[in-house]
């Protein structure tokens, strides 16, 4: 089995990739996980600081 790496990918990307990249990752729906960022953030959690790391470590996948 292949190693997982944690990527932005372009084909599911609404802002930047990470949601979508972050789904593909744990192999569930981008949906759930950008309603998870969008509570974190509306609660005034570290949601947005974990997205803008991801953002900013995370490459893009270039085999899309």
């Amino acid at each position: 089995m292949a190693a997982r790496k944690l990527v932005r990918t372009r084909n599911d990307a609404k802002i930047a990739g990470v949601c979508g990249g972050l789904a593909q990752y744990l192999d569930i729906d981008s949906t759930i996980v950008r309603i998870i960022f969008l509570v974190l953030l509306l609660t005034g959690s570290v949601g947005f600081w974990i997205y803008l790391i991801i953002w900013i470590v995370a490459p893009w996948d270039y085999q899309a």
